[in-house]
């Protein structure tokens, strides 16, 4: 088991992308709409606190098999969604899909950006948790994080996405950082590092 130190240095790392992917959210919607940035928030949130909990649960049969390509499903589904992105950004407005302003595309986020949590949830098997009682203080920890950052990320790319969105393209730059985090966690899983 690990400290209270340990644990929200941990939840705050898990919520870094959760952070990012708000501000790109933020940047391409341009205005803050309170349903919008509650709903990604709590999503955000309750992946990211229900994905290591999934992972424990899987530890005692089939951690071996789900370690061995979880990087790839987050490399991929966060790879397709920034392509996706990265292509309609050199489209007209009119012709683009991704909006993280739809249910479907928050969520498919929400699952991208909580894989990385679902890993974390087996090595806490690994490393003492026994009890679906010992990982309450994890999970919420994790899950208030990214709940927060979420919501702070979404509103300083509002804030400094209407400047931005009118000298870049905020698709384009969003769909490259979804694929550079999405080759992050490809390369920190290959490669321990």
């Amino acid at each position: 088991m690990t400290s209270l130190f340990d644990i929200l240095l941990l939840a705050m790392a898990l919520a870094m992308d959760c952070f990012t992917v708000s501000i790109v959210s933020g940047v391409i919607v341009r205005r803050r709409i309170s349903g919008v940035i509650v709903r990604m928030a709590l999503l955000f949130g309750l992946f990211q606190a229900l994905m290591p909990l999934a992972g424990w649960l899987t530890a005692t049969g089939f951690s071996q098999y789900f370690e061995a390509v979880d990087h790839w499903i987050a490399f991929l589904l966060l790879a397709f969604i920034g392509g996706k992105m990265i292509k309609e950004s050199f489209e007209d407005e009119e012709h683009a899909s991704f909006n993280p302003l739809l249910l479907h595309t928050q969520l498919l986020l929400a699952v991208a950006t909580s894989i990385d949590a679902l890993a974390i949830g087996i090595s806490m098997a690994c490393v003492g948790y026994s009890s679906v009682a010992q990982l309450s203080l994890p999970l919420l920890a994790i899950g208030l994080a990214s709940l927060v950052m979420s919501i702070a990320g979404y509103v300083l790319g509002v804030r400094f996405g209407r400047s931005i969105a009118r000298r870049l393209r905020p698709e384009l730059i969003g769909g490259l950082v979804l694929v550079f985090i999405g080759v992050k966690v490809l390369v920190s899983h290959l490669y321990g590092l």
